[in-house]
């Protein structure tokens, strides 16, 4: 059996760090720990957890260098991103520092006494994170169920496990318990599948692939255990004839490429006003061509590889020889898991790379001729979870945003995630959501308690 695995360097194939890969029995008994400490963890009182994950998160903000450097040797992940990651973690601590104090109940009024309900924490919680946004993810997940008063272990990717790693080690330095909190790096079917199994854990948080969102979902179901998914997503950028064209024109790339597309939340499907069609294909391709591509760690990159040779071979894929391909952008030759910003013109959504999550630096433009086209069009898939509206009319923006049929939607933006607001999807994009005010209130159970006034 395997006990280790070799972190690579997605910009230059190269070893980072081996990392051991943790048992089914050592995740059972990392299991057991956090459901002995969780007592102790509950009973924290609110301030002093507060002002824990307060400190959590000065600890992170005084390594957020140290995190960058090394998401982008693990990830390759450009510098910039890395360092908006690390600071999205601090972020999201920060935020939910101020949930223990404001998990509040409620009086109900009844008939023959007094009603009050309490929010108690569920116990141990496990969050499985995905490669492809190793630090904020893990966050979304960790920060508000620690706030709520649960105890956690967290798996990260197996290909991505470091940052992780080190956030564990932060959170033991600004005084978090180590059994409070740990990081197990190893196997999705071994540590996932425990977190599962286990009658310990009684939540799990996993954001991935759909296919396998189905499996844990059918597995907590078996043991009546609460999950929460952030699955796939195939997203649409609806562009107007009566939007900023240019502008339109010159983001799109960014709402697509960033992180090399590997992104739930890309717009890899571009709908554009048949009328405003050719125009916009004038203003993508120079913008497109724009788009920087190279070392992750050189400030002026804007887009670094793909996570992996295997990961490469599958998005290149929907780019056969054959492709409708309209234009490319550059990529570096050598090593490292290279591919370049792509944009094909299929005739319709039934081309795979239209319909389909690519998860990677490929887009699909394809033209609609009215509102309700771009509507159905834009809700032609089994995912929903993001997307974004470009016209100048605040009526059609908000008609169009209640038709399209995901979680997340933009209006002259590609933004998806704002901690301050909840993030889900609809459809096989998910279940649950996090983030926002009410996230911490999802790792925890409503107790009612009614006491008698009669005599």
């Amino acid at each position: 059996m395997t006990t280790s695995f070799d972190v690579r360097n997605p910009a230059t194939e190269e070893v980072v760090r081996t990392v051991p890969l943790t048992s089914a029995e050592e995740t059972d008994a990392a299991i057991a720990r956090a459901h002995a400490a969780f007592p102790a963890w509950r009973d924290v009182t609110p301030g002093d957890r507060a002002r824990l994950l307060r400190r959590f998160a000065d600890a992170v903000e005084a390594d957020i260098e140290n995190l960058a450097r090394l998401e982008v040797e693990n990830s390759g992940h450009t510098i910039g991103n890395a360092r908006w990651e690390a600071g999205n973690v601090r972020d999201v601590l920060n935020y939910y520092s101020a949930a223990p104090e404001r998990l509040i109940g409620k009086q109900i009024p009844v008939p023959g006494g007094i009603n009050v309900t309490f929010q108690e924490p569920l116990g141990v919680v496990g969050v499985i994170v995905p490669w492809n946004f190793p630090m904020p993810i893990a966050g979304w997940g960790f920060a508000p169920a620690l706030a709520a008063g649960n105890t956690v272990v967290l798996k990260p990717a197996e290909l991505t496990p470091l940052t992780a790693v080190r956030l564990a080690e932060l959170a033991r330095e600004a005084g978090i318990p180590e059994d409070v909190f740990q990081v197990l790096p190893g196997k999705g079917s071994v540590v996932g599948q425990r977190f599962v199994d286990h009658p310990a854990v009684r939540k799990v948080v996993f954001t991935g692939s759909t296919e396998v969102g189905k499996q844990i979902m059918a597995g907590c179901a078996a043991r009546v255990k609460r999950v929460t998914l952030e699955l796939g997503g195939k997203n649409a950028n609806i562009v107007f004839a009566d939007s900023d064209l240019e502008k339109a024109a010159a983001t799109a790339p960014y709402g697509v490429f960033d992180n090399a597309g590997q992104d739930c939340c890309a717009r890899s499907l571009i709908l554009v006003q048949a009328s405003a069609y050719e125009r916009f294909m004038e203003l993508l391709e120079p913008a497109v061509h724009g788009v920087v591509v190279g070392d992750p760690a050189d400030e002026k990159t804007e887009m670094g590889p793909l996570i992996s040779a295997a990961h490469r071979e599958k998005v290149a894929s929907y780019v056969p020889d054959d492709a409708p391909v309209a234009f490319r952008g550059s990529a570096p030759a050598g090593p490292g898991y290279w591919f370049p910003p792509t944009v094909l013109t299929p005739p319709d959504l039934r081309h795979p790379a239209a319909a389909e999550e690519v998860f990677g630096p490929v887009v699909a433009v394809v033209p609609f001729a009215e509102e309700a086209d771009a509507i159905r069009m834009a809700n032609a898939t089994e995912y929903g979870l993001s997307g974004s509206i470009w016209t100048r009319d605040a009526g059609r923006a908000f008609r169009v945003a209640r038709g399209v049929e995901a979680g997340n939607l933009s209006v002259n933006s590609h933004s998806s995630v704002r901690y301050w607001t909840p993030f889900g999807g609809f459809k096989q994009s998910g279940l649950g959501r996090e983030l926002g005010p009410d996230a911490a209130a999802a790792f925890t159970e409503t107790k009612n308690v009614f006491l008698s006034t009669e005599e």
